[in-house]
């Protein structure tokens, strides 16, 4: 078990920006996989974009080329930088972090893109 907490969300302006953080209680190395979900208003939560241990990373087509993770695992931190950010990309934005098929999610954080 570890706890993740999320901050950076809020209220932008179409093509704006935002960066997502996600900090874990524990070493970010021990997960197998840590990653990005969100959860539209009436839809199912979806992947957004994971990356593994290794350092392999993975987007949905819906954000590739303007959502880029990075981690820094000296704060066991994991970072969502999004740019040019959509209508469509309002939700509530969560963090995760799995290992040997066991999730630990974060309590998530409001993205909300409008004019």
């Amino acid at each position: 078990q570890a706890q993740l907490v999320e901050s950076g969300g809020g209220l932008v302006q179409p093509g704006g920006s935002l960066r997502l953080s996600c900090a874990a209680s524990r070493n970010i190395f021990d997960f197998d996989v840590m990653g990005w979900y969100r959860q539209a208003p009436g839809k199912q939560r979806e992947r957004v974009a994971v990356i593994t241990s290794g350092g392999v990373s993975n987007y949905d087509d819906s954000v590739k080329g303007r959502f880029t993770l990075s981690r820094n695992n000296v704060k066991n931190t994991v970072y969502l930088q999004m740019n040019s950010l959509k209508p469509e990309d309002t939700a509530v934005y969560y963090c995760n972090a799995a290992k040997r098929g066991v999730d630990n999610w974060g309590q998530g954080t409001q993205v909300t893109v409008s004019s």
